[in-house]
């Protein structure tokens, strides 16, 4: 009986395997078509990405390094307004290189030096607009970029923004000098909040997670100031 029953299941086990292999086969037959030209828009697809990439975006992030090293050599001398706009000897400047080469890393790092220039120039606006269109990698440049915000921020006397990206440039690394940096702010404005339990506890932070660090050196006392 037992054998019977194991002998009917595995005809019924069949009977399902070729039901669906001919489903299968069903379906491919009437369906060839469109599968062959989804096939062709993928192999498309894959081609453009590939001239799009390579083709494209490589000779433009080459040409576009060539044409910015003017403007970085003006920012490297403070001339912020000279690296933005007009670096000399027909360069582009950094604005220019975010325009004409959209896409390319050379015009991401562009948006980075504009956002610094416009904070060193005071126009605070422009800084948060150019770094927010940043997009930051490595380990030091999402410290410094979040930081910067949250100094344009607070030139504008927006404290709430700029305690949000103190705290995220604290948090976007492990750097024994940029961390206690914007550490420090953070405590020191909690204690402008009137928060000294938080502003006691970033002070903490740096001394005990940060013991060489600059900020370290003087930090008891602003640790017995928020007790």
């Amino acid at each position: 009986m037992a054998r019977r029953k194991n002998t009917r299941q595995q005809e019924e086990e069949v009977l399902v395997a070729e039901e669906v292999q001919q489903q299968t086969g069903d379906f491919m037959e009437r369906n060839q078509n469109l599968l062959f030209y989804v096939l062709i828009g993928l192999v498309a697809l894959a081609a453009l990405y590939f001239a799009y990439k390579y083709l494209y975006l490589g000779p433009k992030q080459t040409e576009a390094m060539e044409q910015m090293y003017k403007a970085q050599e003006q920012f490297d001398r403070d001339s912020f307004k000279l690296a933005l706009k007009n670096p000399g000897a027909g360069f582009p400047g950094f604005l220019d290189i975010i325009d004409e080469y959209g896409g390319t890393n050379a015009a991401n790092t562009a948006s980075y030096y504009a956002g610094i220039s416009y904070l060193n120039l005071g126009q605070f606006e422009a800084a948060i607009e150019y770094l927010d269109d940043f997009s930051p990698s490595g380990d030091v440049l999402p410290i410094t970029t979040a930081g910067a915000m949250g100094d344009a921020y607070a030139e504008l006397n927006d404290m709430s923004n700029a305690m949000s990206y103190y705290k995220k440039a604290a948090a976007a690394g492990d750097n024994e000098i940029l961390t206690t940096y914007y550490l420090k702010k953070v405590a020191m404005l909690h204690e402008k909040n009137g928060d000294k339990a938080a502003a006691n506890a970033a002070y903490m932070k740096i001394r005990d997670n940060y013991p060489n660090s600059p900020e370290a050196g003087d930090i008891e006392k602003y640790i017995l100031r928020t007790k």
